[in-house]
């Protein structure tokens, strides 16, 4: 039986009420937690000013009344509204650093991060390199990318201002101003014309790669994301075919493009069979993320 909500209860117990609440309300994850229990974790680790990791450390503590009351009026709204919790929270984390989020973009989750992080793509990043963040935006990655190679300098574009507005906030918030650039305009319309001096060591890219019949059936929370970050056309490969077609302008000789294509292999490998595409090992597999070195786009 639950405890009632007016008995004192540890971190670790107000972790299993809600988890319980979140199992029976059939909620959709994967904006920044993977299920119920991953959820909870957050929901209350919010209410300590914890990230989830460290509220782990914190298991046995006891909650005053108030922070397990906000912590059940925050998995109610997620229950009722079926938004992702990152939107309610106004932040998620990925690979462990915190960043602002809104509706305005798509909640931060990405498998390059991982590949960022764990070091995947330090030959493609020369010291005083330069990177481009295509399609950046909430920021996440070009953060990531900034904070782990503190000597590049990263360019990030989006069309979408609102967007854009949310990824100032975030290279805002982690200090790096004078190392992320932030752009606006339609994929490499953002970006000056191409020449010796501007040329990338490296392009990486989560675009809209959705296709049109998963679009259709897409559950309330990714929904509730904007469709422009989402949806790739009818085989979700509309912005990926421009992105490659003009990827040899921008990309220095030993350079390269790493992209993210999700649930879209066969796709991608429909409408790119010329291409030796690298494919890169993830959490989730090795037909998710994908690098092209430049030398195989010319």
């Amino acid at each position: 039986m639950d405890p009632e909500p007016s008995q004192a209860l540890s971190v670790n117990q107000s972790i299993e009420l809600i988890t319980h609440k979140l199992e029976a309300a059939n909620l959709h994850y994967g904006h920044g937690a993977i299920d119920a229990q991953s959820e909870a974790l957050w929901i209350v680790s919010k209410q300590l000013g914890l990230s989830p990791a460290d509220a782990l450390d914190h298991l046995d503590q006891i909650l005053t009344s108030e922070q397990h009351q906000q912590a059940l009026a925050v998995t109610d709204e997620r229950i009722t509204s079926r938004k992702p919790l990152a939107y309610i929270l106004g932040e998620a984390w990925l690979m462990g650093v915190p960043f602002f989020c809104s509706e305005q973009s798509i909640v931060p989750r990405s498998w390059i991060a991982e590949l960022i992080v764990d070091g995947s793509l330090e030959p493609w990043l020369p010291a005083d390199g330069k990177v481009l963040d295509l399609c950046t935006g909430n920021g996440s990655l070009a953060v990531l990318l900034a904070l782990s190679c503190p000597d590049i300098h990263v360019s990030a574009c989006d069309i979408s201002l609102p967007a854009l507005s949310v990824a100032a906030r975030n290279v805002d918030r982690h200090g790096l101003n004078s190392q992320v650039e932030l752009l606006e305009g339609d994929l490499w319309e953002a970006l000056p014309e191409p020449n010796e001096d501007n040329l990338f060591d490296l392009i990486i890219c989560n675009p809209p790669y959705v296709n049109a019949d998963s679009m259709n059936a897409l559950p309330a929370e990714y929904q509730a994301e904007p469709a422009l970050a989402l949806a790739g056309g009818d085989d979700g490969m509309d912005l990926i075919r421009r992105i490659i077609a003009n990827a040899p302008d921008y990309l220095s000789e030993r350079g390269a493009i790493l992209l993210e294509i999700g649930n879209e292999y066969e796709n991608f490998k429909k409408a790119f069979p010329q291409i030796p595409a690298i494919w890169m090992e993830v959490s989730a597999g090795e037909e998710q993320v994908l690098l092209i070195q430049a030398e195989d786009l010319r």
